[in-house]
């Protein structure tokens, strides 16, 4: 953690010498710099998760996404948040009973929320540039699939940790009005009954999101 500390406290310090080098020459009302408002922001979301559910087709994906998120920024780089989310996807049914030149399979419904923890890294520091704001981030949450009633073949989604390495951009239309577009890569653990003659894979779920934050104060 001291090591992380200190990586994260360096790139600061240089993104925050670059800044200030790059608005040498510039009058202040010109600068292509402008601070990112310290404090609060809730943001609506709304994402597409794609993906194959796996080797057999069985765990949820393919749908769409809507939740809300909120973030706490203070001068540094760093930007901390929680978000809830529920996605209406659909998975396969699989029954590995049936030899597979007879196997039939129609995607069905099911309803996945999450809740989740998200790390952000500011790489323009704590200004935009252009109004531009790009990040890095990682996220760690928790799924929660509705059942299936239709599924017979043992297989259970269940509850699952996922993690998600992310890229994205803001772009602020003014100091608190700003559009958040964000791509990750979700990973989690995928579990079949011993009918499927598979035990487990790690499965990436690509999500896209977008949306639109409001900054405030407390």
């Amino acid at each position: 953690m001291r090591c992380l500390r200190a990586l994260a406290a360096a790139a600061s310090m240089a993104l925050a010498a670059r800044a200030a080098v790059a608005q040498v020459g510039h009058a202040p009302g010109q600068s292509p710099y402008r601070d990112i408002r310290k404090g609060h922001s809730i943001t609506g979301m709304f994402g597409h998760i794609s993906g194959n559910g796996g080797v057999f087709g069985v765990a949820p994906h393919d749908g769409y996404s809507y939740g809300i998120r909120y973030d706490i920024k203070n001068g540094s780089p760093i930007q901390i948040g929680i978000g809830f989310a529920r996605a209406d996807l659909e998975r396969l049914i699989f029954d590995p009973s049936i030899p597979p030149e007879n196997r039939t399979s129609v995607p069905v419904k099911q309803a996945v929320s999450f809740a989740e923890f998200n790390l952000a890294f500011n790489l323009t520091g704590g200004k935009s540039w252009h109004r531009l704001a790009p990040f890095i981030g990682g996220t760690i949450g928790m799924a929660f699939p509705s059942l299936t009633a239709e599924d017979t073949s043992g297989f259970d989604f269940g509850h699952k940790v996922y993690f998600a390495p992310a890229v994205g951009m803001r772009i602020f239309f003014t100091e608190r009005l700003h559009v958040r577009a964000e791509a990750r890569g979700t990973f989690w653990k995928v579990t079949y009954p011993a009918a499927f003659g598979q035990g487990e894979e790690w499965t990436t779920t690509p999500w896209l999101l977008i949306g639109l934050g409001y900054s405030f104060s407390p």
